[in-house]
């Protein structure tokens, strides 16, 4: 193997060289994780409603982006995209390599994306739904009121393992010369041939910052999952008042006085 001997110090003197790269992974995760929501909410509205076209449109999306290597995907769009702008009369070479790595990243996000909000707005109970209904609100204010707080906490520990899980993968843009964290230690191992240094400085890096974000998330969830206990206790009201309602209705049709 090549490298030279170990030496801890090197350890110390790459982590802060790393560190300097940060904000490249940052951006590549923020900017595909807001592509993605928009493309996932996108794509999981068609299969939602049960639009005919576009529902087979989004089945094939999410199937390929879930179903092939998000490496393949990156050097297909990097190396393919242009070409296929090209026959439109589109020239986007000198497009930075970071906004189809974004892209990229982002349409892969949103295949996940959408599947979790089809799974979470289903996963909520139809009965709550309907109690809504029945005390007289309208469908947008249900789904505002009931059904969207709910859907959001279940989603929120998939989206979380969904960002730590990206935060991993932009590893991989480096090789399309994007100079991230995983680009630096490459090029800090080559110059010094300290190779282990190197990555150990960035696998050290990389668990400090999941470590951060992970933290972050959880706190979230914890303050959606209460406002998910308070819809639930409103929820109740709902069906509670809805069987007093029915109640009162069979009572007037016997022409007798509810109970």
């Amino acid at each position: 193997m090549g490298g030279l001997p170990f030496e801890f110090s090197y350890v110390l003197k790459f982590i802060p060289k790393l560190a300097s790269t940060l904000n490249v992974t940052l951006l590549i995760v923020g900017g595909s994780l807001l592509t993605g929501l928009l493309a996932g909410l996108l794509a999981a509205l068609p299969r939602l409603y049960r639009i005919p076209v576009l529902e087979q449109l989004s089945k094939a999306y999410a199937s390929f982006f879930r179903g092939t290597p998000i490496l393949i995907q990156l050097f297909l769009f990097y190396y393919g995209l242009p070409e296929v702008l090209k026959w439109i009369g589109i020239d986007v070479s000198k497009t930075p390599v970071l906004v189809f790595v974004i892209l990229t990243y982002g349409l892969h996000t949103g295949a996940y994306v959408s599947e979790t909000i089809r799974a979470s707005i289903l996963a909520v109970d139809r009965g709550q739904v309907e109690a809504a209904y029945s005390i007289g609100m309208r469908g947008h204010q249900a789904f505002a009121r009931i059904v969207a707080p709910q859907a959001l906490a279940i989603a929120v520990p998939v989206f979380s393992n969904m960002i730590l899980a990206l935060l991993k993968d932009t590893s991989l843009a480096f090789t399309l010369g994007v100079m991230e964290m995983t680009g630096k230690a490459q090029t800090l191992a080559s110059l010094t041939q300290h190779f282990f240094e190197a990555y150990l400085a960035l696998a050290f890096v990389y668990f400090v910052l999941a470590f951060v974000l992970e933290k972050l998330l959880l706190h979230g969830e914890k303050r959606l999952l209460r406002h998910e206990r308070g819809s639930e206790a409103a929820a109740s009201k709902f069906r509670l008042r809805r069987r007093v309602s029915l109640r009162q209705l069979a009572a007037e049709l016997k022409g007798g006085t509810p109970s």
